[in-house]
């Protein structure tokens, strides 16, 4: 295979391994229960336990590597660190658990690359000891944000602040208790290069002017945190919570997007190997006509392409984590483009076999499969929606025959 694990990646591995198993699994239950007694958007208790056994074991921002003695890390590579995503996928809460989790992770990693000095004090530090969560405010409700270019909230200067005005919504996590700052993309140059008008701020949730308006769930599901609308009016942050430079905002955005979908495609993996064990436990448990159903050979032959379907995305994704480690994000976009689709609708496939082998019961909150299959239909929209992922990929294809080939004719 043209990736390999390293020795390091291949012993974080194994220590994340133990630790879903001593730790996570045993909680999953526990989890659940806490968070009804909590409320929605709060913070159930168990995570204080499991965090800190994560931390004492240095399982803890594995994403990102070592920045200070106090906020400690593991670097990992892409590649080691996807089987760790793939882990971590199994359960709902488990990235939380290690500090792994979206939007963090990517909000992390933009304030680490691109916010001044005092904005890294005051939000990063917090974020990377896992005392706070963020929320990235990108999607609007009344533009079609595949085209990120027809984005409406303003950022407009005045003296030593921005003044924010618009609406925001689908900023997933912004309604827990532990949410405090919000990264905030509007334009500020409406009359520059369609991909220069954007930028960047960071605006505390606490900031006079805003607000949550809707609460959208998703296909009837109500997930901790939510996805609300945020109402932004005049609000107001000083000029240096400007994230990298004025007209950057669109650059940022996809140098963000590009590992947070590696990310997403292995955790999605995950979801879809738990999927395919709860498909055959219950072909074995269940019997009809004289035989259990792992007998009747249409039940083999889901259980066999879902092996087949899982194994290969994978791969996918390994090979595109291995060429973003050795020639850069840039260089693996048309790859990562094809993961963000391939793997989702394969995930779909393996998770709908697997509420079919259920039954009744598959499609009811007494299974966590349909709150999988709410969970991962969400990914062929966010972080882009599949065809712009296609787009992206015909546009390499046709250009390998027809070099000036331009997407718009006019």
């Amino acid at each position: 295979m043209p990736f390999q694990f390293s020795e390091g990646g291949l012993e974080v591995q194994r220590q994340v391994r133990h630790f879903m198993d001593e730790f996570v699994y045993p909680n999953e239950e526990r989890y659940w229960t806490e968070l009804e007694e909590v409320g929605l958007h709060g913070y159930p208790p168990v995570l204080d336990k499991l965090k800190s056994a994560a931390l004492q074991r240095g399982l803890w921002n594995l994403f990102l590597p070592h920045l200070s003695e106090e906020h400690p890390g593991t670097p990992l590579s892409n590649v080691d660190y996807a089987p760790v995503s793939e882990m971590l996928g199994r359960v709902a809460f488990a990235p939380e658990v290690l500090n792994c989790n979206a939007p963090d992770t990517g909000n992390m990693e933009v304030l680490h690359e691109f916010a001044s000095d005092r904005v890294k004090e005051e939000w990063l530090v917090p974020l990377l000891a896992g005392e706070i969560r963020s929320a990235f405010s990108m999607t609007e409700p009344d533009t079609a944000s595949s085209d990120a270019t027809n984005m409406q909230l303003t950022i407009e200067r005045d003296g030593d602040h921005y003044v924010l005005n618009g609406r925001k919504w689908f900023s997933s996590g912004a309604a827990a208790e532990r949410c405090k700052v919000l990264i905030v993309m509007g334009i500020t140059d409406p009359g520059a290069d369609p991909h220069r008008r954007h930028s960047m701020v960071v605006v505390p949730k606490d900031t006079p002017g805003v607000s949550i308006g809707l609460e959208p769930n998703v296909f009837g599901y109500d997930e901790r945190g939510g996805h609300p609308e945020i109402v932004y009016q005049d609000v107001r942050v000083p000029v240096d919570n400007l994230l990298g430079e004025e007209g950057g905002g669109f650059a940022i955005a996809q140098a963000r997007l590009g590992p947070g979908r590696v990310h997403h495609c292995m955790r999605t993996i995950g979801v879809a190997e738990r999927a395919l064990e709860l498909m055959v436990a219950r072909s074995l448990e269940r019997t009809t006509f004289g035989s259990s159903l792992a007998h009747k050979g249409l039940i083999q032959d889901w259980i066999a392409e879902s092996r087949i379907e899982i194994d290969m995305a994978r791969d996918y994704v390994l090979s595109t984590a291995h060429l973003m480690d050795t020639e850069g994000n840039r260089s693996a976009a048309v790859q990562i483009a094809g993961i963000k689709v391939a793997v989702p609708s394969m995930a779909l496939k393996v998770i709908d076999r697997a509420i079919q082998v259920h039954g009744a019961a598959g499609v009811t909150q007494f299974t966590p499969l349909a709150h999988m299959y709410a969970g991962i239909r969400t990914l062929r929209i966010a972080d882009g929606p599949d065809e712009v992922h296609k787009m992206t990929i015909a546009r390499r294809e046709i250009r390998k025959l027809l070099p000036g080939f331009r997407m718009h004719t006019a």
